[in-house]
């Protein structure tokens, strides 16, 4: 099959590498050509995977026009706030004269557009109704899928089955294993959700406080997710799944979670700015808890760790002060 993946960011290049490893023809798109002319001349991501060799029937594009004639798959894994615009841009090059064999457009961000509050599909599907598009979610750093660890995820699509399980067998390996689901606003709700539950478990690991409190922390974020992702439209076993629990146990702790890495060093004393815009760090959870905190304001949705959250990020309220409010709240049945 013929994918063309765009850009070659993290998980823009480590799905490159997984697909060719698995005998796929794969044209990797970088955002400039400065960048496409270094990958191409070194056959290297210096940025994001320095030291792994990209192998030679990897393409490397230089623009959209040629590197999409021939695709028969899209794979965009630009972050959430860039989608819109990368859809835009990429409108005049996707008609049915010029990608000729395209079938499908997969997305792998997770993050709500910042602005709309509108999920990754949903923004995909605004901007280009014509082309089918699926969402491939789960746990999973970039990094382990470039090496080739092990790793499970899930294809959320409406497609028909026949299309939905030839995208599934290509996608899956030896090493992935991926499964369907037609609940695609559960995978996208989830995939968003957990990135905000990472950076309150970064704020827990900061904070230096020990298993207990990052064990009652998962647990109830779990249920708290549950709860806001069906009110929103998802089903609840899509949350118990690989894009709900699965992202949420790997980003709240590992080591490579870009949210976590963030609560951590927000509570160990760095700034929001200093992280964000002088280090470089995508945080999609930041991002999204304030958009999943007006919509659970706005929906009457009962949300008591995000809103803690979102006071520690946004108004300037103590991760102490936090954790006392949550702590001391009316005592309850456990519920999901």
């Amino acid at each position: 099959m013929n994918f063309c993946i765009l850009p070659a960011g993290a998980w823009g290049t480590a799905m490159a590498i997984h697909l060719n490893r698995l005998g796929h023809t794969v044209t990797l798109l970088p955002r400039t050509q400065e960048e496409a002319f270094e990958m191409t001349t070194h056959r290297e991501n210096k940025q994001f995977f320095p030291g792994h060799h990209l192998d030679d029937s990897i393409q490397i594009g230089m623009e959209y026009k040629p590197a999409l004639m021939e695709a028969e798959v899209l794979i965009l894994a630009c972050p959430s706030k860039f989608l819109r615009s990368v859809c835009g841009e990429l409108r005049p090059f996707l008609t049915k004269e010029n990608a000729r064999a395209l079938k499908l457009i997969i997305v792998l961000c997770k993050g709500l557009e910042p602005k709309t509050n509108e999920l990754p599909l949903t923004a995909l599907r605004q901007e280009l109704p014509d082309i089918a598009g699926g969402l491939l979610s789960g746990p999973s750093f970039a990094s382990q899928v470039a090496l080739g660890q092990p790793t499970a995820m899930v294809f959320g699509n409406n497609l028909d089955a026949a299309t939905s399980a030839q995208i599934q067998e290509a996608i899956s390996g030896n090493r992935i294993r991926i499964y369907t689901t037609d609940d695609v606003d559960g995978v996208g709700l989830g995939g968003c959700l957990k990135n905000v539950y990472a950076i309150a478990a970064g704020i827990c690991d900061g904070l230096g406080f020990k298993d207990n409190a990052k064990a009652a922390l998962l647990t109830r974020s779990l249920a708290e997710m549950v709860r806001i992702g069906r009110a929103l439209g998802g089903k609840m076993e899509t949350f118990y799944g690989l894009s709900g629990f699965g992202d949420l146990v790997l980003t709240c702790n590992g080591q490579e979670s870009r949210n976590r890495t963030f609560g951590e060093l927000f509570a160990q004393g760095e700034s929001i700015r200093s992280l964000i815009e002088e280090k470089g760090m995508t945080v999609e959870g930041y991002w999204t808890c304030r958009s999943f905190h007006q919509l659970c304001k706005e929906k009457g949705i009962d949300a008591p760790i995000l809103d803690q959250l979102y006071g520690i990020l946004y108004e300037s309220q103590s991760a102490q002060n936090a954790l006392v409010a949550l702590m001391s709240r009316d005592l309850k049945n456990e519920r999901f």
